[in-house]
């Protein structure tokens, strides 16, 4: 029987990769022996009825008369994991990142014996500067004793930070295979924007934030569109560029072409990659902000369908250039407009690195077989 700590700010119902991975490794590898010590969160206790591991919601926000704000988020996070851990017997803790999760798992796993494993996702080694933040993260990862890197990339950036490759284990985020797969039903999505047939639809979904390159997607349709070729460009997703994407949808007179619609629906992100005949997002680095790895690339390859990735961050792990998708640099318009212009002219061959990226999903990114390199851990004992 698996018994760990896990330690996570993130954690299904809120949105995004790191609170999915969480959710769906931990049930694959057991039950309520496994406890999840994570935020609570509005519709906490509907997820947390039909979770299988015991989870444990706390107050984990920051308090703006603090110095710092966090101390009592980091207060309440490490006396409920201590309690936790002098009470049950654990074989290991596991933080799914190093702020501040990490940190805390590293003082809870020392102070019981354990082993702690800490998460590296990316592009949090790279933005916080290097201040006292990145100095408690990087303590905090070098003496894990282990350390799981989702990407080639952030496992390179950990070596920057003196983390001994020997406790680094590269293991990629996943996908669920029975909800993201091709053939899906998707009728009504074209027509929904009155997309004609003969039109290609390209989509994007994510964060509304500059790094993810929806901005150069809008420039590179609008050159597209002026050579004649048939296109529209649907962005899904809600964030603080949404206002700025709509400025530029008006410049570059593409109202008819480009169409945001909003936050996607759990049920109908499936939809829209299986409606699509392309996903594209071209992420860049924004000052040290880039893509970790970029799960939404392995969603899209289990529908079946090729990418556009930009060349920043751990995006080489997640879609192989001319094999499963294209990537391009992402600070080029030039750059993405052509990447897009091979897709659109050549369909037999964005359609065979489709298949492609289908058989290396159903190959390598099942969340069983993430689970099962987790669980094959090797954990030295703490120093």
């Amino acid at each position: 029987m698996t018994r760990l700590l896990v330690l996570t700010e993130l954690f299904l119902p809120t949105k995004g990769g790191t609170a999915v991975w969480a959710a769906e490794v931990y049930k694959r590898l057991g039950g309520k022996a496994i406890h999840i010590v994570t935020a609570d969160v509005p519709g906490a206790a509907t997820v947390d009825a039909a979770h299988p591991n015991t989870i444990h919601r706390l107050s984990l926000k920051r308090v703006a008369w603090l110095r710092p704000e966090s101390l009592a988020m980091y207060a309440r996070f490490f006396f409920k994991s201590l309690g936790l851990a002098l009470t049950h017997r654990f074989d290991a803790v596991h933080a799914f990142r190093a702020l501040p999760e990490g940190l805390v798992a590293w003082a809870v796993a020392r102070l019981t014996l354990r082993p702690v494993v800490i998460y590296a996702h990316g592009e949090e080694l790279t933005t916080w500067g290097r201040g006292g933040k990145y100095q408690a993260m990087r303590f905090a990862l070098r003496h894990a004793d282990r350390v799981i890197a989702n990407s080639e990339h952030t496992r390179d950036t950990l070596l920057t930070m003196d983390v001994d490759p020997a406790r680094i284990t590269v293991i990629y985020p996943g996908v669920d295979v029975a909800v993201f797969r091709p053939g899906l039903e998707a009728g009504g999505l074209r027509e929904t924007l009155a997309i004609r047939m003969d039109e290609a639809l390209v989509f994007s979904v994510g964060r509304l934030s500059r790094r993810k390159g929806f901005d150069q997607m809008i420039r590179a349709v609008a050159q597209l569109r002026a050579e004649g070729i048939a296109l529209r460009y649907v962005i899904g997703g809600i964030g603080e560029d949404a206002d700025y994407l709509d400025r530029l949808i008006t410049e570059q007179q593409l109202q008819d072409s480009v169409h945001r619609i909003g936050a996607v629906g759990e049920a109908d992100l499936p939809r829209w990659l299986n409606a699509c005949d392309l996903f594209a997002m071209p992420n860049r680095d924004i000052n040290g902000d880039n893509e970790g790895f970029g799960m939404v690339f392995i969603e899209a390859a289990a529908c079946g369908k090729p990418s556009l990735a930009g060349e920043a961050g751990g995006t080489g792990s997640s879609v192989l250039h001319q094999n499963t998708g294209l990537r391009v640099d992402g600070e080029s318009v030039d750059a993405v407009a052509a990447g897009l212009r091979i897709f659109l002219t050549a369909p037999e061959q964005a359609r065979a690195w489709g298949q492609q990226a289908l058989q290396r999903v159903q190959r390598e990114f099942a969340w069983e077989r993430v689970a099962d390199k987790t669980r094959k851990l090797n954990l030295s004992q703490p120093d």
